[in-house]
Parts: structure tokens; sequence; C-alpha cells
């Protein structure tokens, strides 16, 4: 599968990494391309960079990893390029880094994600990645027994399951939480967040929750 990531910070350039070893091509997006070279280097053969715009379009699938503050310019430049496509999305909302954003974001009724997702009408938006942190990511995967587990939230059906093939293919266990609404439910300040628990205790935790925005899938 051809991936476009938009931001190659901690968890954009590490998640790449898992990807590409997994067999998937990488576009990695800066604004300043030409800075990736070492990364690209790093990664092989089967990554590249480019703009943002690039990514989008070379994605079946795109990341989007940047700060909240950076969503609003993105999506007038994006928006158009990801109508369709599976989005996953890692955003969280930071009250000292995103200020009024953050807020924002944090009132929306279906959390940073729906916020987010409101700019981007016509993208297949899934929340991913979002709660484990890039150093967990990197040494856990792939790893024997229970795999850490990466928790999805999402409207579309079809876009969740293509999400958690990735997330396997990452080397995680995916955990289908329900509708885009619960992403809150793995927030910053949520009991699950940054914890690194494994996918089989992260279902105990969300099957003992409300779930207003549809059920958990205890098999994904």
């Amino acid at each position: 599968m051809r991936i476009g990531i938009v931001g190659a910070g901690m968890i954009g350039s590490t998640v790449a990494k898992l990807w590409v070893d997994a067999g998937h091509e990488v576009r990695l997006a800066s604004r300043h391309p030409n800075e990736l070279k070492p990364l690209i280097e790093r990664l092989g053969t089967r990554a590249s960079s480019g703009t943002p715009e690039e990514a989008a379009q070379f994605g079946d699938v795109v990341m989007l990893t940047v700060p909240l503050t950076a969503i609003p310019e993105l999506a007038q430049e994006l928006a158009p390029l990801l109508g369709g496509k599976v989005v996953l999305d890692t955003g969280n909302a930071y009250a000292q880094r995103d200020r009024d954003i953050a807020r924002d974001a944090t009132l929306n009724p279906e959390g940073s994600a729906g916020w987010a997702a409101a700019q981007f009408p016509k993208a297949r938006w899934v929340k991913a990645f979002n709660t484990v942190y890039y150093k967990t990511l990197a040494k856990e995967a792939n790893r024997q027994g229970d795999r850490v587990g990466i928790p999805l939230a999402g409207d579309d059906r079809n876009a969740l399951e293509i999400a958690a093939q990735l997330v396997r293919d990452a080397g995680f266990e995916p955990v289908i939480v329900g509708g885009l609404a619960r992403g809150k439910e793995f927030e910053p300040g949520a009991k699950v967040y940054n914890t690194g628990m494994s996918g089989q205790d992260l279902r105990k935790v969300f099957t003992k929750q409300p779930s207003p925005g549809g059920e958990v899938t205890p098999s994904a």
C-alpha cells in the first residue's frame, strides 16, 4: 500500500519505519522536503519525501501527524485532495502548545478528532496512533505475546478495517473502540492514555465504558 505521512516528527518517522519494514511504500511530507533526505536514506528505497500536497496525492491512506495548530491551514490545502481517502489522525489537544485551538478541539462533542475531521468533510477519518509514546512504538513493535494495543475510532467501518490492518502491519494490536466520538476516551487525560497497555487490557477498559459512538469490536 502507498501511505502518505504529513508530518515527519517522532510519531511520523517512527511509524514510517515500521510500515516500510512491513513492505509498504511511504512518502513523508515536510514544508522543506530536502531536510528529510537523511531520514529517507535511513528508511531505504520504499521511502520518499515531498510536500504535504504530494504526500496527500501519493497515499492510498494518509496519516496526519501534526500539531492541532497546523490543521486549519492544512485543511485549506489538502481537503480537496483527501476526499474519499482514509485519513489517520494522530492529533491531541495540548493547551500549553495549542492555546485557543486546544480549547475549541476539546469542547467539540467528538473531541479533537471530530474537530479536525469537520475541516476535511469528505475524508474517511480515523483517530489512531495518538495514545502511545513514540519510544514505545519503536521498542515494542512486533513483540512476542500480548502486543501493545492501538485504539481506533471512526464512523466509516471500511476505513476502520483498513486502519486496523495497518496497525497490525506496524506490529501492534488494533482495538476498534467505536465511532469517532469515542476517540475522546483515549485522548490526553484518559485512563489509557500513554500507558502502553496491551490490546487485551485496552478492551477490558473500553467495554466497561459507555459507547455512544458505537460498540467495541472484540475481535479487531
